[in-house]
């Protein structure tokens, strides 16, 4: 083990002892520059023909549901779109179990709402705006009427509910949805700010409707452990992502980290190949291996690399 690892690598020693360290530099794809916002986007490399296929969704106003295995950059895809066509902020949906399309369109807070207009009354103050407690999801904010489209991310649709697709057919089809809690309104309260799901200025909604203008760039992730309805599926565009070969690792690395972190790391090349044969490995697992490499980090040692390159699949 060489000193320079010694010296620069173990900030932390478990020894007890506090000291002052130097933070060392973050991989590229781990810098933050303000609180809260996501790395600045690296360059995602993908073939013209996988390209064509995101145009023609693009062209043809449809969500893109890609599929592919853990880490051949299915959401990175999606920061890319929102990044190059300059679409603002990506919106994101994480699905889960318990998604559901309601708290995707909006949220309604009834009890906060109850809450603060009792005080205003007791202060004999006028009562808040219902807008102030009503926000919408990424899905309802990504539908706000606009010139151009906002990009949504609709992360791991499969760990969804088996009824969520289905769920989706109509907001897909029509790009429009109610907030029944507006709509009920009396008439001169037709128009009503209400939040957005990334923070941005409240939007007006007229009557208690939101309807798009252009309907937003969509792409929907799965891993393909499930089978979607006929009629979810007929309204998607479809791209099937391959796990990258060595040729496209090494180009991969590169974008990332620039030629030279391409120098003496074929033993990590070929030891992430033989790793992804009987378990399923993420690039970026790769990436993370290169860097430290290249930072000098002896990677042989005590296990290091089996922390690093641990297959994502099977018991831990």
């Amino acid at each position: 083990m060489s000193t320079a690892q010694d010296d620069g690598w173990r900030i932390f020693r478990g020894d007890g002892i506090r000291r002052t360290v130097t933070m060392p530099p973050a991989p590229p794809w781990r810098r933050f520059k303000t609180a809260g916002a996501a790395p600045e986007p690296l360059p995602y490399l993908i073939s013209g023909q996988h390209a064509d296929v995101v145009n023609a969704a693009l062209h043809l106003r449809r969500p893109l549901l890609v599929t592919g295995p853990a880490g051949t950059g299915k959401s990175s895809l999606a920061r890319a779109v929102a990044h190059e066509l300059n679409l603002g902020t990506l919106l994101r949906w994480p699905v889960n179990s318990r998604s559901g399309v309601q708290d995707a369109l909006y949220q309604y807070d009834a009890i906060g709402r109850l809450r603060e207009t009792t005080l205003s009354r007791d202060r004999g103050e006028s009562e808040p705006s219902i807008g102030s407690f009503i926000r919408l999801g990424p899905l309802g904010t990504a539908l706000v009427p606009r010139g151009t489209p906002r990009a949504l991310l609709v992360d791991e649709m499969d760990k969804g509910d088996v009824d969520l697709p289905n769920d989706l057919l109509t907001v897909f089809e029509e790009g429009v949805f109610e907030i029944p809690e507006l709509i009920r309104l009396p008439p001169e309260m037709s128009v009503v700010e209400v939040l957005t799901a990334d923070g941005d200025t409240p939007v007006p909604v007229e009557r208690g409707r939101v309807h798009c203008t252009e309907f937003p760039v969509v792409v929907i992730t799965s891993n393909g452990e499930r089978d979607f309805p006929p009629a979810f599926l007929r309204r998607c565009i479809r791209l099937d992502l391959p796990v990258p070969d060595e040729a496209q690792l090494r180009a991969i690395v590169t974008a990332h980290l620039g030629e030279g972190a391409l120098l003496e790391v074929d033993d990590l090349m070929q030891a992430f190949l033989r790793r992804r044969a009987p378990g399923e490995l993420a690039t970026d697992q790769l990436l993370n291996a290169v860097f430290l490499r290249a930072g000098g980090v002896d990677l042989d040692a005590d296990g290091l690399l089996n922390a690093v390159l641990h297959q994502l699949t099977g018991t831990v």
